[in-house]
């Protein structure tokens, strides 16, 4: 599966804690331990990241080999990892410094306090041509909150069900709070510039937006773009699915820029696909799969799981030609059935206590990943075979 498909990797922010669902940090002391993984501002999660490569098989491999030796350096101190993108069992009253001589995290801290600790995935496509990356950037901006409604983990904060689906969306604090529709490079450039010069962005990673461009040098060097917006995806299967369906967008995108990129596609002008972005992630974050959203072609109002389900169908046969068809077949499933927050809540609501929910949710995620990499390694073995 290279031919035509996207190098992607992931970065993947997770929480640990006890099998009861109790958040307990230890991420300094694990990213000294363990080479790949690398500490957030609070001490209670940490990141790892997984290498270019565009082949959705080697990338299962990738996110699970990680968890399993976190997982076992975890283990005799009685922790495990945690699902679920905020602090669902507290405490967000306090920030726990993962580094406290570390001058950016006191920045971070001091301008934000614990609306930052939280969990996520980022997914990063690489594109290094600017005109298709641009237009790549503008489209998932405006179809960004279909991914969130996807992905949505975090109903619950400080013990309490916070009535939103994707917590963590809702509070963590946007950066620059309006981030234009990008009509190019150039544009990109001189607006960030612009936010550098007048104290906006603390620094070039300091644009904390749904979908940004990225790469090694920038604003001037790019190669990729990254999908910020998900909310932590427990099931790597899950995390590949919806990677598929952001990449096989892109594909439909270059293959026909007339009909998908939204500058051109679209009735709307910049300015209102822009605000009209942000509007529906936020319904997203508020309603999930139920949310009502904008259509960015007309405008016109569209369920989440509506317009999903269409796009699914509309790819159904770029997926069959790229031999994607089982690796999307996760997203049926969330489709039906919901996502984690909303089966989460169906269960908080027919009375279950959510510590309870937590600590089932952690220890069924354990198993799964086990069972994920004992058949992975499997796999593996019968391909050297």
């Amino acid at each position: 599966m290279s031919g035509p498909l996207l190098t992607k990797g992931f970065e993947v922010e997770m929480f640990t804690g006890r099998r009861d669902g109790t958040v307990e940090g230890c991420a300094a002391e694990a990213a000294c331990a363990l080479e790949g993984f690398v500490t957030e501002p609070d001490n209670r999660n940490l990141e790892y990241t997984t290498p270019p490569d565009a082949d959705y098989h080697r990338q299962l491999g990738y996110l699970l080999a990680p968890r399993q030796q976190l997982r076992s350096w975890l283990a005799p101190r009685d922790l495990t990892l945690l699902p679920g993108s905020t602090l669902s069992l507290g405490d967000s009253s306090r920030f726990v410094r993962s580094d406290p001589d570390n001058p950016y995290h006191s920045s971070i801290e001091q301008l934000y306090g614990t609306r930052v600790v939280t969990a996520s995935v980022h997914i990063n496509l690489g594109m290094e041509a600017m005109d298709p990356l641009f237009a790549g950037l503008r489209l998932l901006r405006c179809e960004g909150a279909l991914l969130l409604a996807l992905s949505a983990s975090s109903p619950f904060l400080d013990g309490q069900a916070t009535g939103a689906q994707s917590q963590r969306w809702l509070q963590f604090p946007l950066t620059p709070p309006q981030v234009p529709l990008f009509l190019d490079h150039s544009h990109y450039v001189i607006w960030m510039r612009e936010q550098l010069a007048k104290g906006s962005m603390l620094n070039v990673r300091h644009l904390w937006t749904s979908v940004r461009p990225n790469g090694d040098r920038r604003p001037e060097s790019l190669n990729r773009l990254e999908i910020r917006i998900c909310d932590l995806i427990s099931d790597p299967r899950l995390l590949l699915a919806v990677t598929a369906w952001a990449e096989l967008r892109l594909l439909q995108l270059m293959g026909a820029p007339q009909s998908h990129d939204p500058l051109m596609a679209s009735t709307l002008s910049p300015t209102e696909l822009a605000s009209l972005a942000d509007q529906n992630d936020r319904a997203a974050a508020q309603s999930g799969l139920d949310a009502t959203l904008c259509h960015w072609r007309t405008g016109e109002p569209i369920k989440a799981r509506e317009w999903l389900q269409q796009e699914l169908t509309a790819m159904a046969p770029i997926a069959q030609t790229l031999a994607l068809r089982a690796t999307l077949e996760p997203l049926n499933a969330v489709l039906n059935m919901g996502s984690e927050s909303i089966r989460w809540l169906e269960r908080y609501r027919a009375g279950e206590p959510i510590d309870r929910i937590l600590a089932t949710e952690a220890m069924a995620m354990e198993a799964r990943d086990a069972s994920l990499w004992a058949q992975f390694a499997t796999d593996h073995a019968h391909s050297l075979g």
